[in-house]
């Protein structure tokens, strides 16, 4: 498969609130019904039996349990891989740790679902930003909302570079990919930390890391998945990545965050939805 339709394959997959929902959100979402979302994961599971797939992404990391017997090897640790992406998503896909609370079932598209930081913030940490940070036709990001980033790794001697086909390049068609998860709550707080800073990279032996990542957000959770996004609802990832998912949250100044959209190398502007978790236990690797 050429690089290019791969690349469109896997930027398909990219295709929410705390005290502020109602200003979050320009444009008015009505939540779907439990039945939609049962109906989503029944297409999954109909879409998917028998056909190979591997483990599936995301899920709940304080569950181990999983019975794909799909395997492949464990990627390299971060540090020996070049970083290739940085998205994030509103809300967190994952499930676990810091970030149990259920948004609700969103719009069924991956927009308002997913699940929010479970800890308490201040009034100050509360406050309106002055300007919109990251609009979209969804709404903007506010001090409160909970996001998930992914730092996207790959074997593959590519550049950081916009959607996940820069993880990919001519030489290497089915390189390893990994991705080191973070998940942040926007504060209004010049204290906390700067997005800026927490997504600056560049060469460190050899090849391009992240240079100020948290270290301080509990052991990461590694597992065997995929790639995730919500044009996965009820549809198999066809591409596999080892995951390292951190339970803890940090907080970050939503003002940066809002910065960071005006303008990056990945050409990010605003926040992506996310998939639905995956729950059934075909789909699901065991962590071990």
């Amino acid at each position: 498969m050429k690089i290019n339709l791969l690349a469109l394959l896997i930027t398909a997959s990219l295709v929410p609130v705390y005290a502020s929902a109602k200003e979050n959100h320009a444009v008015a979402h009505k939540p779907v019904s439990d039945q939609v979302i049962s109906q989503q994961n029944d297409a999954l599971a109909k879409n998917t039996k028998g056909k190979g797939f591997g483990p599936q992404s995301p899920r709940d990391i304080d569950s181990n349990a999983g019975s794909n017997s799909i395997a492949f090897s464990t990627a390299p640790a971060f540090t020996e891989m070049n970083l290739c992406n940085i998205h994030m998503h509103k809300n967190a896909e994952h499930k676990g740790g810091e970030f149990t609370k259920y948004a609700g079932n969103g719009d069924g598209h991956g927009y308002q679902s997913g699940y929010l930081y479970s800890g308490e913030l201040s009034a100050d940490e509360l406050k309106p930003l002055d300007k919109k940070a990251c609009p979209d036709k969804h709404g903007s990001l506010v001090p409160g909302d909970t996001i998930e980033l992914h730092y996207v790794h790959s074997t593959a001697q590519v550049k950081p570079g916009p959607t996940l086909g820069a993880c990919l390049n001519d030489s290497i068609k089915n390189p390893q990919l990994r991705v080191e998860t973070q998940v942040f709550v926007l504060v209004n707080d010049v204290k906390a930390l700067d997005f800026g800073e927490v997504t600056k990279f560049g060469l460190k032996n050899g090849v391009n890391q992240v240079l100020n990542m948290p270290t301080n957000t509990g052991t990461p959770i590694q597992y065997a998945g995929s790639t995730t996004g919500p044009g996965y609802n009820t549809k198999g990832s066809p591409l596999q990545v080892t995951w390292s998912v951190h339970p803890k949250v940090a907080k970050v100044n939503a003002k940066s965050v809002g910065e960071w959209c005006k303008g990056n190398v990945f050409k990010e502007d605003h926040a992506h939805g996310v998939r639905n978790l995956v729950t059934n236990p075909d789909l699901l690797s065991k962590i071990q």
